[in-house]
Protein backbone atom coordinates (compact mmCIF):
# COMPACT_ATOMS: atom_id res chain seq x y z
CA UNK A 1 0.00 0.00 0.00
CA UNK A 2 1.27 3.26 -0.98
CA UNK A 3 0.90 6.02 1.39
CA UNK A 4 0.36 9.97 0.72
CA UNK A 5 0.84 12.76 2.58
CA UNK A 6 -2.12 14.75 4.15
CA UNK A 7 -0.95 17.55 1.88
CA UNK A 8 -0.96 15.76 -1.47
CA UNK A 9 -4.75 14.04 -0.28
CA UNK A 10 -6.67 17.50 0.74
CA UNK A 11 -5.45 18.74 -2.60
CA UNK A 12 -6.93 16.14 -4.22
CA UNK A 13 -10.07 16.65 -2.26
CA UNK A 14 -10.35 20.21 -2.21
CA UNK A 15 -10.97 19.45 -6.01
CA UNK A 16 -14.39 18.59 -5.75
CA UNK A 17 -16.60 21.51 -5.27
CA UNK A 18 -19.04 19.99 -2.73
CA UNK A 19 -16.26 18.76 -1.02
CA UNK A 20 -14.43 22.60 -0.68
CA UNK A 21 -18.16 24.18 -0.14
CA UNK A 22 -17.94 21.92 3.19
CA UNK A 23 -14.57 22.50 4.14
CA UNK A 24 -14.81 26.36 3.77
CA UNK A 25 -17.94 26.53 5.84
CA UNK A 26 -15.96 24.34 8.66
CA UNK A 27 -13.13 27.04 8.51
CA UNK A 28 -13.90 29.58 11.51
CA UNK A 29 -14.19 26.67 13.46
CA UNK A 30 -10.77 25.19 12.63
CA UNK A 31 -9.17 28.20 12.70
CA UNK A 32 -10.25 28.94 16.02
CA UNK A 33 -9.42 25.39 17.36
CA UNK A 34 -5.84 26.03 15.93
CA UNK A 35 -5.24 29.27 17.84
CA UNK A 36 -6.56 28.20 21.03
CA UNK A 37 -3.74 24.70 20.44
CA UNK A 38 -1.55 27.27 19.65
CA UNK A 39 -1.89 29.07 22.95
CA UNK A 40 -2.13 26.44 25.14
CA UNK A 41 1.49 25.10 23.62
CA UNK A 42 2.58 28.45 23.96
CA UNK A 43 1.88 28.66 27.63
CA UNK A 44 3.09 25.00 28.35
CA UNK A 45 -0.26 23.87 29.03
CA UNK A 46 -1.13 20.24 28.81
CA UNK A 47 -4.92 20.09 27.56
CA UNK A 48 -5.38 18.24 31.51
CA UNK A 49 -4.02 21.54 32.88
CA UNK A 50 -5.90 24.15 30.93
CA UNK A 51 -9.16 22.13 31.95
CA UNK A 52 -8.00 22.39 35.67
CA UNK A 53 -7.73 26.10 35.52
CA UNK A 54 -11.41 26.05 33.77
CA UNK A 55 -12.61 23.50 36.32
CA UNK A 56 -13.55 21.93 33.54
CA UNK A 57 -12.43 17.75 32.40
CA UNK A 58 -9.79 17.01 29.60
CA UNK A 59 -12.34 15.81 27.61
CA UNK A 60 -14.10 19.16 27.08
CA UNK A 61 -10.92 20.77 26.10
CA UNK A 62 -10.16 17.98 23.47
CA UNK A 63 -13.46 18.09 21.78
CA UNK A 64 -13.08 22.51 22.01
CA UNK A 65 -9.51 21.57 20.24
CA UNK A 66 -10.90 19.48 17.63
CA UNK A 67 -13.54 21.50 16.27
CA UNK A 68 -16.18 19.28 16.60
CA UNK A 69 -17.16 21.02 20.27
CA UNK A 70 -19.88 23.94 19.22
CA UNK A 71 -18.47 26.04 21.56
CA UNK A 72 -20.58 29.22 23.61
CA UNK A 73 -19.46 32.53 23.94
CA UNK A 74 -19.00 31.73 27.87
CA UNK A 75 -16.93 28.56 27.44
CA UNK A 76 -14.64 29.99 25.11
CA UNK A 77 -14.08 33.32 27.04
CA UNK A 78 -13.38 31.19 30.11
CA UNK A 79 -10.71 29.26 27.91
CA UNK A 80 -9.43 32.76 27.17
CA UNK A 81 -8.83 33.97 30.44
CA UNK A 82 -7.18 30.67 31.41
CA UNK A 83 -5.23 31.09 28.97
CA UNK A 84 -4.25 34.81 29.99
CA UNK A 85 -5.86 36.60 26.44
CA UNK A 86 -8.81 38.10 25.19
CA UNK A 87 -11.49 37.05 23.02
CA UNK A 88 -11.73 39.08 19.69
CA UNK A 89 -14.43 39.15 17.36
CA UNK A 90 -14.57 40.54 14.19
CA UNK A 91 -16.54 40.41 11.17
CA UNK A 92 -14.90 40.94 7.53
CA UNK A 93 -16.03 40.85 4.32
CA UNK A 94 -15.35 38.02 2.46
CA UNK A 95 -13.44 37.85 -0.54
CA UNK A 96 -14.69 38.88 -4.06
CA UNK A 97 -15.18 36.09 -6.51
CA UNK A 98 -12.99 36.60 -9.55
CA UNK A 99 -14.23 37.69 -12.57
CA UNK A 100 -12.94 36.30 -16.14
CA UNK A 101 -10.78 39.05 -18.11
CA UNK A 102 -12.44 40.14 -20.69
CA UNK A 103 -11.20 38.92 -24.03
CA UNK A 104 -9.68 41.37 -26.38
CA UNK A 105 -9.85 41.12 -29.49
CA UNK A 106 -7.33 41.99 -32.36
Amino acid sequence: MRFRSFAVFKKKLLKDKAFRKEYEKLEPEFELACKLIEKRIQRGLSQEALAKKMNTKQSAIARLESGSYNMTLAFLDKAAKALDTRVAISLVDKPRARTAAPHSVR
